[in-house]
């Protein structure tokens, strides 16, 4: 239990930077498709783009996160000297990249759609060059539990991004997309300044020997990040290519829009991943360890059905943060929602093959994942657009989440308390089906106050089978004495 209470501190410090960023990013969706209509596909042009460079950062990263914190806590490794090794490979091949990039700027922009403006394909390459860089920094306060310092600089990006987007786009009324590009660029600049005490460790040197090993325990976890990312983003990279209707950009930008909503389960993902992947690492001795996988994954999961239910159940409501031009696409939210959490499964069920330094299975699984979502969004995107998307992600994630439960089982087995996760399972089902049973036509008020109902008998639940108020820190107190 005391594992745990440490997961949760740094989950909360971590999870309360990605909510508060999140949120605060959730303030730029209404200005962005405020000031870019749904019709001008404008807001199609800025989720494709970036799309492309989240695949692109994990190519450059190079699986060096999950990597730098293996080595790291290896016995006989320097943790500085694992960093600076990790550090300048990262920059070596970033540097390479965005000079191809500009060598090659006008094939790749025609090659993308953008040949009337390669400016934003030189920019966000630039941008994610830096990007990749710090990542590295970053990982290394996860390793030094420094949240507090990661959380702020997180916030500090996100606060710079929002002001630089409401002087452009608000005071100074315009609407160009491609100036959401240069403003994360300065972002991105800023913050690596910020660093700038981590990344001069760099001094450490370069240790090649040790570059290898770490390749070729990365290798796998890089054809895992890049299908893991695929079922992410290969929707939006495809539906170009595959929606040939005039609407493209119109119906890509409606997707991307609704899909903000639904981020909020990766929001949480991340934040767990965030805090749970070091603290795993680091426990690896622990005799206890597979108990506390076992008891995080209920937890993730209770919490995640939780969030999930209040996204359904307050939908109407959350719905304001897009302009009323792009509510046609709000029916994918819930299906979204069910693929992160799918995802987020199979994050936790990953530690089985990583801690067995076996990591070519979660390539096998990825891959297995990410060819069926591209079977279904480039079978269907042609004939139910980006509900196709939606379902692809699904389908994407479940298989690889099955996969590496039953092989786990077999080759790492952990006892994950199933029958407690089942009834939490049936009983989201059951009240994701009773809010869309009410009629729509009922007031906004009463079906509001019926979701907030099932919401609390929900949370009810929770407390009264597995997390009781006098355990709660502050509130315990007052239960304990009751």
């Amino acid at each position: 239990m005391a594992n745990i209470k440490s997961l949760a501190k740094d989950t909360a410090i971590y999870g309360l930077s990605s909510i508060i960023g999140r949120f605060l990013n959730y303030l730029l969706v209404p200005v962005y498709t405020a000031k870019m209509t749904a019709a001008s596909g404008s807001y199609g042009i800025i989720t494709n783009m970036y799309a492309l460079t989240a695949l692109i950062l994990v190519l450059l990263t190079f699986g060096m996160e999950t990597t730098f914190f293996r080595f790291a806590n290896k016995e006989g490794e320097d943790p500085r000297r694992v960093f600076s090794t990790a550090l300048i490979g990262v920059m070596s091949t970033s540097s390479l990249f965005f000079l191809a990039v500009v060598l090659f700027l006008m094939p790749v922009s025609e090659f993308l759609g953008y040949a009337s403006h390669p400016q934003y394909v030189w920019v966000m390459a630039l941008t994610v060059s830096i990007d990749a860089v710090r990542a590295i920094p970053f990982v290394y306060l996860r390793l030094q539990q420094k949240a507090l310092k990661f959380a702020s600089l997180q916030l500090l990006n996100i606060g710079i991004n929002i002001v630089l987007n409401l002087v452009y786009y608000i005071v100074l009324g315009g609407h160009e997309p491609g100036y959401a590009f240069y403003i994360n660029l300065v972002c991105s600049f800023v913050i690596t300044l910020c660093l700038y005490k981590e990344i001069g460790l760099i001094r450490s040197g370069f240790d090649m020997s040790l570059m290898r090993r770490m390749i070729r325990y990365s290798w796998p976890l890089v054809v895992f990040g890049i299908t893991g990312i695929l079922n992410q983003v290969a929707d939006k990279i495809l539906f170009p290519f595959v929606y040939k209707e005039p609407d493209m950009q119109t119906q890509l930008g409606i997707y991307g829009a609704c899909v903000k909503i639904a981020m909020i389960m990766a929001m949480i993902t991340q934040a767990f991943r965030y805090a749970y992947e070091p603290f795993v690492f680091s426990k690896t001795r622990d005799k206890d360890n597979n108990e506390t996988q076992a008891v995080a994954m209920k937890y993730f999961l209770i919490f995640t059905l939780l969030a999930f239910l209040c996204v359904v159940g307050w939908l109407d409501i959350l719905k304001y943060i897009l302009s009323s031009d792009y509510w046609v696409g709000l029916q994918v939210v819930p299906i979204v929602m069910v693929a992160e959490i799918m995802m987020g499964i199979y994050f936790n069920l990953s530690f089985w093959y990583k801690l067995n330094d076996r990591t070519i299975w979660g390539a096998v699984f990825s891959g297995v994942g990410c060819v069926l979502l591209i079977t279904v969004n480039v079978v269907f995107i042609p004939r139910y657009g980006y509900m196709a998307c939606a379902w692809g992600g699904v389908v994407g994630y479940g298989s690889a989440m099955l996969l590496s439960y039953f092989v786990g089982q077999t080759k790492y087995p952990i006892r994950y308390p199933l029958k407690s996760i089942a009834v939490y399972v049936a009983i989201a089902v059951v009240f994701t089906a009773v809010m869309y049973a009410v009629p729509a036509q009922w007031p906004l008020p009463l079906r509001l106050g019926i979701n907030t109902v099932l919401i609390c008998l929900f949370v009810g639940h929770i407390i009264s089978h597995d997390l009781p108020l006098a355990s709660l820190p502050v509130v315990g107190k007052y239960f304990r004495r009751q």
